[in-house]
């Protein structure tokens, strides 16, 4: 479980199990978002599993993180989601508990295709409301084709009060982003970086968080495997220093 190769193998294994397919609403990156939206009357259903570890200050520290959610294209342009729970499972030295976080509500619109014009643009909108937490979150999503290679990037802002009356408020911004070459139709494979920084009470300064690592996914006729471990290189003693997040989507 320490090593992330092992995740990263077995994915690669699934491309010579799964049928070929070329569909363009399967994600090629784990962390970041692309530009297109699901088609028109297009169902689909997305486990997530965030598994953050190796903390230089907390030699036991594990977190799993699990989202469930279900998209639909309202038009080829809008897609709503609606994630169903989120909640985690975290261990450190002092301990280990089970949250259920929130529920979430997501709107994506595609301003402009990257296959029919020089740059693809999406907004993402989401609000997620628990009993301890209500965040809202933006993002630019930008994406550019360059014949089998694919480069996007997110802008993020978030902002999150917590607490039972919502009283500790944080802001974060992040910057993803991700290039990824299409070897064949069902096997993609390329790197993904990610910028973080949190505000505590929208003005206190964090660290600034670097992370990087590579993406790979497989598709299939209906269903698609998504996985990107990033390795912490900002050094910082407080914050995982590994993160690795598996995507898997089923078509319906």
């Amino acid at each position: 479980m320490r090593s992330p190769l092992l995740l990263i193998t077995g994915v690669l294994a699934l491309s010579l199990l799964i049928p070929a397919s070329s569909r363009a609403d399967a994600r090629r990156f784990a962390w970041t978002y692309e530009s297109a939206t699901a088609p028109r009357g297009l169902a689909e259903y997305e486990q997530w599993v965030t598994w953050k570890t190796d903390k230089d200050s907390d030699d036991r520290y594990d977190r799993l993180e699990f989202r469930h959610e279900f998209e639909y294209g309202l038009t080829d342009r809008l897609q709503v989601g609606l994630y169903l729970a989120d909640w985690r499972y975290t261990r450190t030295a002092s301990g280990s508990d089970t949250q259920v976080r929130s529920t979430s509500i997501e709107v994506v619109y595609n301003l402009s295709d990257p296959m029919t014009s020089g740059l693809g643009v999406g907004l993402y909108g989401e609000v997620a409301l628990g009993e301890e937490k209500f965040a809202l979150e933006g993002k630019l999503l930008l994406e550019k084709s360059f014949g089998a290679w694919v480069l996007a990037g997110n802008t993020i802002f978030e902002g999150e009060w917590e607490d039972r009356n919502w009283v500790e408020d944080k802001a974060k911004l992040e910057q993803t982003l991700g290039l990824s070459h299409e070897f064949s139709p069902r096997f993609m494979l390329g790197l993904e970086g990610l910028f973080e920084k949190e505000y505590v009470d929208f003005s206190d300064a964090g660290p600034s968080l670097f992370y990087a690592g590579p993406s790979v996914s497989v598709r299939g006729s209906s269903l698609w495997v998504t996985s990107s471990p990033l390795v912490q290189l900002s050094d910082e003693a407080d914050e995982p220093g590994l993160l690795l997040r598996t995507l898997i989507g089923y078509l319906f």
